[in-house]
């Protein structure tokens, strides 16, 4: 940012015959400390408040012709820089609510018996499945399958009959048998 207002001081010194250079530069060094650590005392943050100091001081040169002229341009500068942390501030709270708000939440993994029912179901023929899914999940009426699918009811009878013998099938839990 240094050398960013060096360029600006070369350039301001370009555009007018006067000595600006060295006026900014004495206002620049006797300034820079205070409106620094006023800063870093608002932010908490000692690296945000040289950057937020910095480009308040290069706003500064970049208008010394009229900032110059002020009373005290020290209170210009630590007005756009207190205004420039603020709103890093309130970027910095938007983003961190938002990440709050986008924070996976740890639950519990599913019970092994909807593992398995999940599996079982995978497992099915799409057309079985989806009716299993709207008839015992969405609690549709076979009417209701039957409209949204555009089939005859029968139709929707016949996918949840074979639906429920795969699952069954596939769901079955062998017998134990207890050692003799």
């Amino acid at each position: 940012m240094a050398a960013s207002i060096a360029a600006n001081t070369a350039a301001l010194d370009r555009a007018s015959p006067t000595d600006h250079r060295a006026e900014f530069n004495a206002f620049y060094a006797s300034n820079i400390g205070p409106i620094t650590a006023q800063i870093r005392a608002y932010t908490g943050d000692a690296a945000e408040a040289e950057d937020l100091v910095a480009e308040a001081f290069l706003r500064a040169l970049t208008r010394w012709k009229t900032v110059g002229t002020y009373d005290n341009p020290a209170v210009w500068v630590r007005r756009v820089a207190w205004n420039l942390a603020t709103s890093r501030l309130r970027r910095g709270a938007f983003v961190r609510s938002f990440l709050r708000r986008q924070r996976i939440v740890d639950v519990e993994g599913p019970e092994p018996d909807r593992v398995d029912l999940e599996r079982a179901l995978a497992g099915l023929n799409e057309r079985h499945r989806k009716a299993i899914i709207l008839h015992y999940i969405a609690g549709l009426s076979g009417a209701e399958i039957a409209e949204q699918e555009r089939v005859a009811e029968s139709t929707v009878r016949t996918w949840l009959a074979r639906g429920r013998a795969a699952l069954a099938e596939r769901l079955r839990i062998d017998d134990l048998k207890e050692p003799q």
